[in-house]
């Protein structure tokens, strides 16, 4: 059954004669005819009595009629909804994000974002590098913010690419955040808070072990802010970005270590979004 044969029949309905319906479709009287002809040889029973005098809906015909109007208002409505995707006036748009996203102001961004398409619904998660990846790619995010010293797993595409400086923050008054380049020896024994679960840690373990460097680990945390104020408390030094320690208003030492440094990346799972909304959130995040 073909959608223009349901309205080629609803045609004949409306106008009670196939002439009639055909000036209302536009099509010629013929090519009408046999498209509702091929409907009642598909459904297997005449939709209409044709006589000289009136065209009749028959028993199955005032059957069909309230499903085939629900069929093609149910076809009218999607295509609107469609349209509003496509005219970004509704849709939804998931983006993941990591703790130590501080080369843009994501919030003030997703803010503005959403005062200009005001209809888009704004899913916002964060987690680890390897969850959100594995989001993206199973399409549960449209877009996020991944970081890592290794290029982008297959099956994701970069839409834009940071570098991200990793310093040591100190408590105030530490003997090493006196602001020269120390090496990374310098944290041999030195109370350290681990950033639990994350890739700066994991980065941190792989340096601190080629460079042969025990790490005393005395405090676990998950939560950057939380991390900042155990090292503002005293308990010990911890590796973040440099613009989390900056603003944080503690000492810190540069690493003269030269692979403390990572790339942030802008990925998603298509070179161009098949979802409106997220092709409007990528363009509106790109630098």
């Amino acid at each position: 059954m073909e959608f223009r044969q349901v309205e080629h029949f609803l045609a004949v309905a409306r106008a009670g004669s196939f002439t009639g319906a055909a000036r209302e479709v536009h099509i010629v009287q013929s090519a009408l005819s046999a498209s509702v002809r091929r409907l009642e040889d598909e459904l297997g029973a005449p939709l209409f009595e044709r006589t000289t005098r009136r065209l009749r809906l028959t028993e199955a015909g005032r059957t069909f009629l309230p499903r085939a109007q629900r069929l093609v208002a149910d076809a009218g409505l999607a295509r609107d909804e469609v349209a509003a995707l496509a005219e970004l006036t509704r849709g939804r748009v998931a983006i993941g994000t990591i703790q130590t996203l501080t080369m843009i102001d994501l919030p003030g961004l997703l803010g503005r974002f959403r005062v200009r398409y005001p209809g888009i619904h704004l899913y916002v998660r964060d987690g680890t590098v390897p969850a959100l990846a594995a989001a993206v790619r199973d399409g549960e995010l449209d877009l996020s913010f991944l970081a890592g010293d290794e290029p982008l797993a297959d099956g994701l595409v970069g839409f834009a690419e940071w570098t991200q400086h990793l310093v040591l923050l100190c408590p105030p008054g530490h003997r090493l955040g006196d602001g020269r380049a120390i090496p990374l020896t310098e944290l041999d024994g030195e109370p350290f808070l681990v950033f639990s679960r994350s890739g700066i840690q994991a980065m941190v373990d792989r340096h601190a072990a080629a460079a042969g460097v025990r790490l005393h680990r005395v405090c676990e945390a998950t939560h950057v802010p939380l991390l900042v104020e155990l090292v503002a408390a005293g308990l010990g030094v911890t590796v973040l970005p440099r613009d989390v320690a900056e603003h944080s208003g503690l000492p810190f030492a540069e690493f003269a270590h030269p692979g403390f440094r990572r790339r942030v990346h802008l990925a998603g799972r298509e070179r161009v979004p098949a979802n409106p909304a997220a092709l409007a959130l990528l363009t509106h995040l790109l630098p």
